[in-house]
């Protein structure tokens, strides 16, 4: 079994700063979680900006390039740059990011969703910023847009005009079918990197038997041409991303998809996440890929062919 490739994703567009006051905001506080998890053992990091304000979901190249030089100058990770950006943005907002960097791998959701987490409005009383209880109820009648006109515009100018590899998010059996569409049409180019994702109301459920049902799936619509990876949400994380290296998988864990660390204990940073992880896949008797690893699995252009 090959190393197994842990991603961190220390910020995301999904929680708020009201839910934990360990969740990186500013840049700096963006760019020191991210060295902090690479040096735990995450080889990619999955990137978003946020508002260093209000903590609010940004799309602004500028805040980017504030935390990823950063990054960069710290460490050997892989920097992968979300183009599912914050819910309710544009097509155009999400890809600003990664058009304005080009880097190695970017995010892709390849399938729309309702993307419900207005039920996390049950458990606070009160919120930081005015925006949080309204973000988390207009998902109550949202969908998350990633058509195929939207797929087809983002591999295209994205990956066959930056050398971008994806992190092709997978919600649900039909967003592999949808994969391999793209593929089928010439457009994209193996290895494909496969998160699939667990627990999101809206998406597939967090059940070990659907995990084995998309992994045989997946099995049979990418052959040896694939790698792939599982994330789940909440509670979920940490059980998940064991099964899946047992599996022989990869898997992604950080604040993005949980804020805890342990049953009502909330994580101290996204280091501790993947220190966790990482003890768990080298008690399985597994090794955990560096980020040159990844990129020669993956077949990424390489940390000097990006512009940030």
């Amino acid at each position: 079994m090959r190393p197994v490739i842990i991603t961190c994703a220390p910020t995301g567009g999904i929680h708020t700063p009201t839910m934990s006051p360990h969740l990186p905001v500013t840049p700096d506080e963006i760019a020191a979680a991210s060295i902090e998890a690479a040096e735990a053992g995450a080889a990619i990091i999955h990137l978003h900006a946020r508002n260093p304000e209000t903590g609010q979901p940004d799309p602004r190249p500028e805040l980017f390039l504030e935390f990823m030089p950063q990054i960069a100058a710290s460490c050997d990770a892989v920097l992968n740059v979300s183009t599912g950006g914050g819910l309710g943005m544009t097509r155009e907002e999400r890809l600003r990011a990664a058009v304005a960097t080009s880097p190695e791998m970017a995010s892709l959701n390849v399938g729309s969703l309702n993307f419900g987490i207005f039920p996390m409005l049950e458990k606070y009383a009160e919120w930081k910023h005015p925006w949080e209880p309204e973000f988390l109820e207009m998902t109550r009648d949202f969908i998350f847009r990633n058509t195929f006109a939207d797929l087809e515009y983002i591999v295209k100018e994205l990956g066959q005009g930056h050398g971008t590899r994806f992190e092709f998010e997978c919600y649900d059996l039909g967003h592999l079918y949808n994969l391999a569409w793209l593929i089928d049409q010439g457009w994209l180019e193996p290895p494909f990197f496969v998160q699939m994702v667990f627990g999101v109301l809206g998406g597939v459920g967090a059940d070990l038997d659907n995990l084995q049902h998309l992994h045989t799936i997946a099995q049979k619509l990418f052959g040896d041409s694939y790698e792939w990876s599982v994330l789940a949400a909440g509670r979920h994380q940490m059980s998940f991303a064991t099964q899946a290296a047992m599996l022989g998988g990869n898997l992604r864990v950080g604040m993005e998809d949980s804020l805890f660390i342990g049953p009502g204990e909330l994580t101290p940073s996204n280091a501790h996440q993947v220190r966790k992880i990482r003890g768990i896949v080298e008690a399985l008797g597994l090794e955990v890929a560096t980020p040159a690893q990844a990129r020669e699995r993956l077949g990424l252009k390489g940390a000097d062919r990006v512009t940030f």
